[in-house]
């Protein structure tokens, strides 16, 4: 009997009692917490690929420990992954089906990241944001004026502070300090957790333990109008991404009083590949170059009206853009078989800031392109993201200007690289 696949899950090694064990976690949401696997029991877990037999598992358990596991065994780590909801079954197909349903019929939807990755109390949120945002960048200094967009990461807090503080100054004109409040603010993500369509759209209002950010519904049913898709149908995307939460929350902090004024366009962006994609080592020499710039995300079937909609919505001096997006993700956290060095940072570094020249020209396809010509191999997946985002303020934003370029590591093994810029208006 052919045994049932693993989702697509996060992975991460955890140290109990000076033993390893892999822990577990959904990164859709539809299971929430964490499960730790010993090695064996994670090693049959990666077994299941949907076209594996428990005879299958138990020769290449051998193959690879040299030990017998038993038939038994081996049915009870599938029966506990199916029970916790992290196979494709029918166990996991009602789970997902009900938390849709619940997730569908909310208002707002919650912080999901509060508690977790910055404070859920507000005097101490309110204290800790105001600590980043005046966190020193690289290259802070010198006068922006008026602002039409921003590039952020959506890195966590505590390892892109620089970065958010270097783009977040710069919206300080739209402040209860100042006055002034934009209407309208469009905030492009990314879809981590997987969307089929180029786009998701969400009607839901953003909760933060600072106020809660409201939707311009009006604005998101005629975005929805023009889609050749369901922007909707992956709409639980926005449950748990922290690529939108994580800006929502700074503009809650930064509205304050005032912030029942704005409302907030959410767009999470989902695949918008359009060429090869790199199979091969970290380096532009490592695959094909692209002269002829063929990646265009335009010629994706409703990407150009969809974001020519967003154009038309987002005209007028009191409307920002936002792009949450990281850069470079590189190491073998991400699948690369390779350790990060010195020479792996410079080349990141040095590839990351020849798209940052096309995105600060707001050059979108050539943004885009730039990342694509040696197949995306640092896996940015900020990439579509800067593109909608680029095309959405085009010839309504000035030359941009690099505030802080920066990477952090990541705790398995690997970079995450990330800039902060901004964008004034014309």
């Amino acid at each position: 009997m052919i045994l049932p696949a693993l989702r697509n899950l996060d992975a991460a090694p955890v140290e109990e009692n000076g033993e390893t064990f892999i822990c577990l976690s959904d990164p859709e949401g539809y299971v929430e917490g964490e499960v730790s696997l010993s090695g064996p029991a994670f090693f049959v877990a990666a077994c299941l690929d949907g076209t594996t037999s428990v005879a299958d598992i138990s020769k290449a358990f051998a193959e690879e420990f040299g030990a017998h596991i038993t038939d038994e065994t081996i049915h009870k780590v599938v029966d506990f992954l199916d029970k916790t909801g992290f196979l494709h079954s029918e166990t996991f197909f009602a789970l997902r089906t009900e938390a849709r349903r619940a997730f569908a019929a909310l208002d707002t939807r919650p912080a999901w990241l509060a508690g977790k990755s910055y404070p859920d109390e507000p005097a101490e949120l309110r204290d800790f944001l105001g600590h980043l945002l005046r966190t020193p960048g690289q290259a802070q200094s010198g006068h922006i004026g008026p602002v039409r967009f921003l590039l952020a990461p959506h890195i966590d807090f505590s390892r892109g502070a620089a970065a958010y503080a270097a783009a977040y100054t710069h919206a300080g004109q739209y402040t209860p300090a100042t006055g002034q409040t934009p209407r309208l603010v469009f905030l492009f993500g990314v879809a981590h957790a997987g969307a089929e369509a180029p786009f998701v759209l969400t009607r839901k209002h953003f909760a933060t333990p600072l106020g809660t950010v409201r939707t311009a519904v009006d604005v998101v049913e005629r975005l929805a109008k023009v889609c050749l898709w369901d922007p909707f149908e992956s709409e639980i995307a926005h449950k748990t991404e922290h690529s939108i939460e994580f800006q929502a929350v700074l503009l809650a902090h930064l509205f304050g009083n005032r912030l029942d004024e704005v409302r907030i366009v959410p767009i999470l962006c989902g695949p918008l590949l359009c060429g090869p994609l790199s199979s091969g080592p970290l380096g532009v020499e490592a695959v094909p170059a692209d002269p002829v710039g063929s990646a265009d995300p335009g010629a994706v079937a409703g990407v150009t009206d969809f974001l020519a909609a967003c154009r038309a919505e987002a005209r007028g001096g009191d409307v920002l853009v936002v792009a949450g997006a990281d850069l470079a993700h590189v190491g073998r956290r991400f699948g690369d078989d390779l350790d990060v060095d010195e020479k792996v940072v410079r080349l990141v570094e040095a590839r990351d800031r020849e798209d940052l020249a096309f995105a600060l020209k707001g050059d979108a396809l050539g943004f885009y392109q730039s990342v694509m010509k040696d197949g995306n191999a640092r896996k940015v997946c900020g990439a579509g993201c800067i593109y909608a985002a680029l095309s959405t303020v085009d010839g309504t934003a000035g030359a941009g200007k690099l505030l802080h370029y920066g990477y952090a590591e990541d705790p398995v093994g690997g970079i995450v690289s990330f800039a902060g810029a901004a964008f004034p208006k014309k």
